[in-house]
């Protein structure tokens, strides 16, 4: 059991990293549709982790989250987040400021959204069309690892099962208005001025703290009825 609870965390710290770089590209892609290249100059219009690497958010942090109950630290579990490189971006370019800038922003935790629910039409799918797909869906999706399911079906199933649940973490946790996640930017575009300018001394370690302590009570609270929502909808197809 031990094993496969290890091997359950390697998918999803690879899936967490494929995420978050299909997050930074939808920031990169939007912003490169709506007149702003910078991102696009960078090479941040790709997939591959090189280009979205933030060593604490991508690597470090994700890391304890999922990694740290195998070392001891289980204050460290629970938590499927994480952040990348910010993709650059030149409000400037925009026609329209404001309204650009918050659908760059934006983007990034649609790309989530829409990830998840690719990974719900698999399911729905291997329910439908699999022979005893249904049976490994439900108890997957429960927590359960079925033993008599063929391997493949499986691991299928397991990987979108992780991608939902990452992706929703995501999607939640960059919508907090903390610096430097997505919804800070949204949040400070409908600031008045001088609200903006104490918003951006927020320190990094301040916000750091905010991420863990209330990022974590924000996902518990809105994670749970999401996924539910999930399973509601794998029952009745």
């Amino acid at each position: 059991m031990q094993a496969t609870a290890f091997l359950i965390a390697v998918f999803e710290f690879v899936l967490l990293i494929f995420s978050l770089s299909f997050h930074e590209c939808a920031h990169a892609w939007t912003a490169s549709r709506l007149g702003d290249q910078t991102a696009r100059l960078q090479g941040r219009i790709t997939l591959n982790p090189i280009y979205h690497v933030d060593p604490i958010g991508t690597l470090i942090f994700p890391a304890l989250m999922i990694f740290g109950p195998f070392l001891g630290m289980g204050m460290f579990g629970g938590m499927l987040v994480g952040w990348a490189k910010p993709t650059p971006v030149i409000s400037r370019n925009f026609r329209k400021i404001k309204r650009d800038e918050n659908l760059v922003t934006l983007a990034g935790p649609v790309s989530n959204l829409v990830i998840a629910l690719a990974a719900l039409v698999v399911l729905i799918v291997t329910s439908v069309a699999v022979p005893g797909g249904r049976l490994v869906v439900m108890s997957t999706f429960a927590g359960a690892i079925s033993l008599q399911a063929p391997s493949g079906t499986q691991a299928i199933v397991l990987l979108c099962v992780l991608a939902i649940q990452i992706n929703l973490s995501l999607m939640f946790f960059n919508l907090l208005p903390i610096p430097p996640l997505d919804g800070s930017h949204v949040l400070r575009n409908m600031l008045p001025y001088n609200a903006v300018q104490a918003y951006d001394r927020m320190g990094m370690w301040v916000s750091y703290l905010l991420m863990i302590f209330v990022g974590g009570f924000v996902l518990r609270l809105l994670l749970g009825p999401s996924l539910a929502a999930f399973y509601f909808v794998l029952r009745h197809v």
